[in-house]
């Protein structure tokens, strides 16, 4: 093996990223004459690290400044930075203290006040007493408009000899109610039990007062991001990530595999041979012999198997973990992965219950979609029904032939001249965007010249329209086209 490829491949550091520094604690000492270290504030991360790369005169408890590696294994403290020298001008390290002037009074005064409106009489406290009493108020420059005077025009004669100091009358609305004394006592006005009970009284929509006050929240908080609501917490969530056998697998390698094995899990041999090339770049700038790739490519072709099975039992542990709650669209690539891959026993065992769950998911995805078409053929739902036929719940199903058949049948005598030409031209889009609309033949066209124009643009997608237009069957439409027909949207154009 050349001296430089060997260098490469001992040398773990020069294929994985750049060394970060943090500050770590040290825990405890080991009797192998080990440290435990951990993030200085935090629990994670953690490790061990060899006495060797420490200062001298350290104890336990000490707060270091440490360049670490990350990698899947875990953190590796690669050395300790040391520690800095004081200065030359400030030998003791002392520093210059900043002595403030005393205030004489605080910034901010609080005065307490108690609550109330104040007194009655007209007084405002120890001020007033001292101003004398109120004058007589100056007339008015302009005369009120109806809204500050009130709804109705009238006029309250003075009660208890009470008035304005030049003699006018009080304008207020409801200044012409009786006195206090003259209204009538409470037991003369009707009972709270005669309104009708909480139970008894009419609900508010949107449900309950507990679950409006909460949607409402949330429709808020949704607006004052500028986002849509959050997700529904009932859908499936996210599969988490294993990394139970990539880890296995890593453990299991020699020193020299790791960092070419950590590549291929990163990206595969393309993240290998960008690796080199950066490593030889990297060379040719310093002046330094570049390394041959030939050895290091050899030893990622033997680790590629390895490193993809691990990857993919990984993915196969998430999709399991979730169990019947996993999505179609997660479960289904893991178990198309497994072709890619050479499995081992286990793996074959675990593609075997991965494609029984996929299998039943599928089936009753099937059933229920059947039973919604079926559903609305029966309740005379035609154009919901061939809608819904149209997309199936997965790419890979298709309509039974009774089903379609039954569906063509009504579609074609549904499609009768009787229909108004805006019910025609929907029920005709929902046949043109159906699998089954070569096999329909309608009744009839109706004589609106917009439907008309519909049954011509759509001739080619259903035949039999060109059989009543007496005209020659166009040639089918491609595919794309008879996915988006959009004859009610060409119509509106």
């Amino acid at each position: 093996m050349p001296r430089l490829a060997h260098e490469l491949l001992t040398r773990r550091t020069k294929l994985r990223a750049v060394a970060r520094r943090i500050d770590i604690e040290l825990t405890s000492k080991l009797d192998d004459g080990r440290y435990t270290w951990r993030a200085a504030g935090a629990r994670e991360p953690r490790g061990t690290l060899d006495a060797s790369i420490l200062p001298e005169r350290v104890d336990v408890g000490e707060v270091l400044r440490a360049e670490v590696d990350s990698g899947l294994d875990g953190v590796d403290v690669l050395s300790i930075v040391p520690r800095k020298a004081p200065s030359p001008l400030d030998p003791r390290g002392e520093s210059i203290e900043l002595i403030r002037p005393a205030r004489a009074e605080p910034d901010v005064q609080v005065t307490l006040v108690s609550k109330g409106r104040g007194r009655r009489d007209g007084g405002r406290g120890d001020d007033r007493d001292e101003r004398g009493p109120r004058g007589p108020r100056a007339p008015r420059d302009r005369e009120r408009t109806p809204r500050q005077s009130g709804a109705r025009d009238r006029t309250r004669p003075a009660r208890d000899g009470r008035g304005t100091a030049d003699g006018r009358t009080d304008e207020r609305p409801g200044a012409d109610r009786p006195a206090r004394s003259d209204r009538p006592a409470r037991a003369d006005r009707p009972a709270r039990s005669d309104r009708p009970a909480r139970a008894d009284r009419p609900a508010r929509a949107g449900g309950p007062p507990r679950e409006r006050a909460e949607r409402g929240a949330a429709e808020r908080g949704a607006a004052e991001r500028g986002g849509p609501p959050r997700r529904d917490a009932r859908r499936a969530p996210t599969l988490p990530v294993s990394t139970t056998y990539r880890n296995t697998l890593l453990a299991e390698l020699r020193p020299e595999q790791l960092p070419v094995a950590e590549q291929l899990l990163r990206g595969g041999l393309p993240a290998v041979r960008q690796a080199i090339d950066e490593q030889n770049r990297a060379a040719l700038a310093q002046g330094k012999p570049t390394v041959a790739p030939e050895t290091i490519l050899a030893i990622a072709e033997d680790l590629l198997p390895l490193t993809s099975l691990a990857a993919w039992k990984d993915r196969a542990a998430a999709v399991q973990h979730a169990g019947s709650a996993v999505r179609l669209r997660d479960l289904r690539p893991v178990v198309t992965a497994a072709r890619t891959v050479t499995l081992d026993e286990d793996g074959r065992g675990t593609l075997k219950e991965l494609q029984s769950t996929l299998h039943a998911k599928l089936e009753a995805l099937r059933t229920q979609w059947l039973a919604k078409v079926t559903g609305l053929l029966e309740r005379g739902e035609l154009a919901e029904a061939l809608q819904v036929v149209a997309k199936p719940p997965d790419s890979t199903m298709r309509c039974p032939a009774e089903l379609a058949t039954a569906l063509a049948a009504a579609a074609g005598a549904a499609l009768s001249a009787d229909l108004t030409a805006t019910a025609w031209i929907h029920l005709l889009d929902a046949v043109v965007a159906s699998p089954m609309r070569r096999s329909v033949h309608p009744a009839g066209i109706p004589a609106a010249e917009e439907a008309q124009a519909a049954a011509v643009r759509a001739a080619g997608h259903v035949p039999a329209l060109a059989k009543l237009l007496g005209m020659r069957i166009p040639p089918p439409p491609p595919p794309a086209a008879a996915r988006k027909p959009a004859l009610s949207a060409r119509r509106s154009s």
